[in-house]
């Protein structure tokens, strides 16, 4: 899944970001609430981490604002505050769980996972993404296109992957770039491109419908239109 970890301890930011993609789940690293706002307003996350004692805005608040602007995505919050008054207070502002720090790895990965079925998704990762005669089983990271097994490496199965979730949906290359690398990325790079070509002769070569359409000066998307 995708999670958005908001968190100003650039420690706890790096494990964090370490463990989850070791465990295969595209990780969004914010170091302050602002920028942590603007990515959870932005991005297609499916979990949030986050983090209470933020500068420019507290995790409280962010939650707040989230919540206020009808955004449901599953908030995991994580503290070292660790009193009853805190976690009523969490709870109250919108937050789905919270977790005191320190906490055990395993512990936060069973917690992501319980937000994650709660909130309905659960079917939705083990389901077959579909597009046309593309298939792609998330549970097993296997694309095949017209029953032909495509290989394809960690970046383009996570842009692929992305792709497929809403087809039809344009993806700009900074959203992309958020989405697939994380949030250091320079929104100049062609590296897009780059990846969007390789996937496009992988997997729309030697087809009449070609899947992966550009839409020039905006961005990408895919779908069975002609």
């Amino acid at each position: 899944m995708h999670i958005l970890v908001i968190e100003d301890d650039s420690r706890v930011a790096d494990f964090l970001g370490r463990g989850l993609r070791a465990e295969r789940h595209t990780v969004q690293l914010a170091r302050n609430g602002i920028e942590g706002l603007s990515l959870a307003r932005s991005s297609e996350c499916d979990v949030i981490l986050l983090d209470v004692m933020l500068p420019g805005i507290d995790g409280i608040e962010l939650c707040q604002t989230l919540r206020g602007e009808r955004r449901n995505t599953p908030v995991l919050m994580l503290t070292a505050l660790a009193t009853v008054e805190d976690r009523v207070s969490g709870l109250r502002c919108g937050a789905d769980d919270y977790l005191t720090k320190p906490f055990a790895f395993d512990e936060l990965l069973a917690r992501i996972d319980a937000l994650y079925r709660r909130s309905g998704q659960q079917t939705e990762l083990v389901s077959l993404l579909t597009v046309g005669d593309l298939v792609f089983d998330r549970e097993k990271m296997r694309v095949e296109r017209a029953g032909r097994f495509i290989s394809l490496t960690a970046r383009e199965l996570a842009m692929l992957e992305l792709l497929m979730r809403y087809p039809g949906r344009l993806y700009s290359r900074e959203r992309l770039l958020s989405n697939v690398w994380g949030v250091n990325e320079d929104p100049l790079t062609n590296v897009i491109d780059v990846y969007i070509s390789r996937l496009r002769a992988k997997v729309d070569t030697g087809h009449a419908v070609q899947l992966i359409k550009t839409v020039r000066g905006l961005g990408y998307k895919i779908d069975t239109d002609s």
